[in-house]
């Protein structure tokens, strides 16, 4: 880890030290959406649709940050919403992927259509579901509340829960580890 790093508390780098150099080689961050942008909770209303999500301000602006940097962010997650749909297109998140049953399958889509490879790719998941998208990515991330077969196969578990900045606390990693941080930072004081 270089000593120019100081790990704080949202990244617990010494218990996961490949965690470092696997984000200094992301290119595309992959996001589930249930358990990861937001809480997991899934509300439904009297006419039995979905009626709500709750998403972290400070994950969008994260993402907004690694897409300043050329890092591009995708959305691959098992269930359709509007409220996902407008989400993304409020950050600009250009590649979405809902209502899909092998996320394995649309990551290929994905990062054939960048030109990466999933290596390039860092994949952040809570569940079962989200385990043939993680199983060749780069850096693979569960947030902390995830279910534990994911946690164990996971490069990184976030200090952070789904929905509450665990994303940001991936984005915050990424650019730290690309070197970014500090520049953007200082233009954010400016």
């Amino acid at each position: 880890m270089p000593s120019a790093f100081t790990p704080h508390n949202t990244n617990p780098l010494t218990q996961y030290p490949q965690a470092w150099e696997r984000a200094s080689q992301v290119k595309l961050l992959v996001l589930d959406v249930d358990g990861v942008l937001t809480n997991g909770q899934v509300w439904i209303g009297a006419d039995g649709k979905e009626s709500a999500k709750a998403f972290d301000i400070q994950d969008g602006l994260g993402i907004k940050l690694l897409e300043q940097c050329g890092i591009a962010t995708a959305i691959i997650t098992g269930r359709n919403s509007k409220m996902v749909l407008a989400r993304c297109e409020e950050l600009g998140i250009k590649h979405v992927h809902m209502g899909v049953e092998n996320k394995a399958i649309a990551l290929g889509e994905v990062v054939k259509s960048l030109g990466l490879t999933t290596a390039d790719c860092a994949v952040m998941g809570d569940d079962w579901p989200d385990l043939p998208m993680m199983k060749n990515a780069g850096l693979r991330i569960c947030p902390a509340q995830g279910h534990e077969a994911v946690k164990e196969f996971a490069h990184l578990v976030t200090t952070r829960s789904g929905g509450n900045s665990a994303v940001r606390e991936v984005c915050d990693l990424i650019l730290k580890a690309q070197n970014r941080y500090e520049e953007l930072l200082n233009k954010a004081r400016s």
